[in-house]
């Protein structure tokens, strides 16, 4: 193959800079815009000898043809969209996880962050749907949509973690009211009564039953839930930061001995602002998380957490999906585990 460095071909123009259009292959082919089309499309009508020709040119010049227009052609552009509302680690493991997963399945993956308000309005996965279906992705997985994927949307769609919760087109989630019983039962385990919970989003199904799976643990152990102890943190550090100081510098009330957060990104922060009161993990204070984002285990101490299989959750959403486009499956509802993860932000509390 042709560097910028070698020589052109001596009968054949030099390729363009840039981008390689069909009409530059035409050209160094010596062949007409029709003919490489008719190649490129694997049409019939045009001999061998030429078609090889066409072809050694476009592996030389590196030519490929846009998925717009691939798309008008044939319908498909062989493209699987993977919508996120912004690339965080949440997100970012269940893309590893789709993208190993598409190996081996001729089909390609767009990633788009589809939030562009840098809030927490929703409709962002419906804009993004309608700039995307049919002309550049063939279908899509959506991951933690805020609204319910209606039945109108033009292209399959499988969601990830729908903050709905199951409804609509067909989703992957994980136990999320099991694992926090995991979670919680493991503080009880270790002797704490006063157990904290910094939740998620209050209109979210992941952090409803989060929170419900904590007052379940403690309910089965006979333990009151203190309405004190709970706050909301909103699955973000800059969110969690005021409760997370009510929590462990309370005015005139006692502090819990342990703290179960709804994400680790919240965990790590509640380790943050312990230490900035002088209080140390775990010795003080137990903290646990849920996700098990790589973050969590390189926090100081390591977090103590509830593993959602992230890299299986987008593996299985691709398989979904792939079944929705050859018509193979019809499944509606996949809910995977969760397991806890014991490391070293968790223990017996102090005295």
């Amino acid at each position: 193959m042709n560097t910028a460095a070698d020589p052109p071909i001596p009968g054949r123009p030099a390729p363009a800079v840039g981008r390689v259009t069909i009409t530059d292959v035409a050209r160094a082919a010596g062949v007409s815009v029709a003919t490489v089309s008719k190649v490129v499309n694997n049409r019939y009508g045009v001999a061998p000898a030429t078609a090889t020709r066409v072809l050694a040119v476009v592996e030389e010049l590196g030519y490929e043809s846009s998925l717009v227009a691939r798309s008008l052609r044939s319908g498909r552009t062989g493209v699987i969209g993977v919508l996120v509302a912004e690339f965080e680690p949440f997100s970012t493991e269940l893309l590893k996880g789709i993208s190993t997963a598409v190996d081996g399945t001729g089909y390609e993956l767009l990633a788009y962050a589809g939030r562009t308000d840098g809030g927490a309005a929703g409709g962002w996965e419906r804009r993004s749907l309608s700039r995307l279906a049919g002309t550049l992705v063939d279908a899509a997985i959506v991951v933690t949509p805020t609204v319910v994927m209606s039945a109108d949307v033009p292209i399959p769609v499988v969601a990830v973690d729908p903050h709905t919760g199951p409804e609509g087109t067909p989703t992957v989630d994980t136990d999320n009211a099991g694992g926090a019983r995991q979670a919680v039962e493991h503080l009880i385990g270790l002797g704490h009564r006063r157990i904290a919970h910094l939740g998620g989003r209050p209109d979210l199904e992941s952090a409803r039953l989060r929170e419900l799976g904590y007052r379940q643990a403690l309910e089965a152990a006979g333990i009151p839930v203190d309405p004190a102890l709970v706050r909301v943190g909103g699955y973000r550090p800059d969110l969690a930061d005021a409760p997370t100081h009510e929590l462990l510098d309370p005015a005139g009330g006692e502090r819990p001995t342990a703290v179960f957060a709804a994400n680790d990104l919240s965990a790590i922060h509640v380790m943050e602002v312990a230490a900035q009161l002088g209080l140390r993990v775990p010795q003080d204070l137990s903290v646990v998380g849920f996700d098990n984002v790589p973050e969590s285990w390189g926090s100081a101490p390591p977090l103590t957490t509830v593993a959602q299989p992230m890299h299986r959750m987008g593996a299985e959403a691709l398989r979904l999906v792939l079944g929705l486009l050859d018509g193979t499956t019809s499944e509606r509802h996949l809910r995977l585990p969760t397991r806890l993860v014991v490391r070293s932000s968790t223990a017996p509390p102090p005295g």
